[in-house]
């Protein structure tokens, strides 16, 4: 096992740049996930430390050595793709071990290696079946199975799971945790899949256009997001984000007040009249409890959009009166509310953050969080 560092990498297509000024380092035995939308460039870091795209500057380094220059086969990575790439016309165990058989392993060696796998896997049943005869999960399991018998330096995952049912995706997901926990290999990871990312990761690289956004530990990313784009992507359902202008009283926020705690009025004073993007989570709105559990408060009259029962909690979508603009609300499940209903609601003002509205990065978050 090894670390994995990249130095100022940059990938170019062209005219079209993919990632640049990607620098991080994963620590030996670390699960790292690259996350972010569609088209931010992750599989392209992912793939650049597995060797299948040259970085156009920059420094990639396994361990010790800089392995810009070596070949993917000698890289000493396991990747693990999206679609399994497994071979139709192969047993399951064949498949497990055709990495060994190609480097001329042992034949009695790539047995037990690929038994010992198959059962830390729970697919020691199916060694003599062929992928056909597999359902997805099952197929998934086999891909990690190829990537693990040749106990590699370091694990890539590009999307693996993302084929799978969201009950098998959820299983899975906590298998791979175990798996990481008593393997301990470098692991690298990648999804859009924000649960993911925060149930799975040591350390989360949040990436948007080619860039990292933020580094950090799931809850510290989640409590304290860099800039509006990491806090409206970590998290289920997403930070609200309401436009507003500073005042001399509070925020205006489509023709409503919301009282502005000393602190925030102190630092932007300055700023009178400015439009800026206020955002608090779900989970810090509140309706019709008492305030006395919390210090400081605002209210703001919503109306009803749409009532999501959820079981045990329910979410409910609002808009203030004449916006088009919509806040997501977590309440209990015996909450009754209709569309159209008219509520007060009550948000905790300890629990917000201040956003430049042009750049999106953050320019306020309360201490207590």
């Amino acid at each position: 096992m090894a670390n994995v560092r990249l130095q100022d990498i940059k990938r170019r297509f062209n005219n079209v740049t993919a990632i640049e000024d990607i620098s991080f380092e994963v620590p030996d035995g670390e699960f790292w996930v690259l996350v972010g939308p569609s088209g931010c460039g992750k599989s392209t870091i992912l793939r650049t430390i597995a060797g299948l795209e040259t970085a156009t500057t920059g420094k990639l380094y396994i361990g010790d050595q800089m392995v810009n220059d070596i070949p993917a086969r000698q890289r000493d990575v396991a990747m693990v793709f999206q679609n399994y790439a497994l071979y139709p016309h192969m047993t399951v165990a064949q498949n497990i071990g055709f990495g060994l058989q190609m480097r001329k392993v042992d034949p009695k060696t790539i047995q037990q290696r690929v038994l010992a796998v198959a059962r830390s896997l729970s697919i020691d049943h199916l060694l003599e079946r062929k992928p056909k005869q597999l359902s997805g999960g099952q197929q998934q399991r086999v891909a990690l199975g190829r990537a693990i018998v040749r106990e590699p330096q370091v694990f890539l995952l590009d999307e693996p799971l993302s084929n799978l049912d969201a009950q098998l995706r959820d299983d899975t997901r906590a298998e791979l945790k175990q798996l990481h926990q008593d393997l301990g290999i470098t692991t690298v990871y990648v999804t859009h899949d924000q649960v993911e990312a925060m149930t799975l990761a040591d350390k989360i690289v949040v990436l948007n256009r080619g860039r990292i956004q933020q580094i950090g530990e799931p809850q510290t990313i989640y409590a304290q997001p860099a800039n509006r784009m990491v806090a409206t992507f970590l998290g289920n359902p997403p930070m609200n984000i309401m436009p507003a202008k500073f005042t001399a009283n509070g925020f205006d926020v489509e023709g409503q007040l919301l009282p502005c705690p000393d602190d925030v009025r102190r630092m932007l004073q300055p700023m009178v009249g400015q439009g800026f993007d206020l955002g608090i989570r779900p989970e810090h709105i509140y309706i019709n409890e008492p305030q006395q559990h919390r210090e400081e408060v605002g209210e703001l009259v919503v109306e009803v959009k749409v009532v999501e029962p959820l079981g045990r909690e329910t979410l409910i979508r609002v808009g203030l009166p004449g916006s088009r603009g919509v806040l997501n609300v977590q309440v209990g499940g015996d909450m009754r509310s209709r569309p159209g209903d008219r509520l007060s609601l009550e948000f905790d003002l300890g629990k917000l953050f201040v956003f430049d509205s042009a750049t999106g990065e953050r320019l306020y978050q309360r201490l207590r969080v």
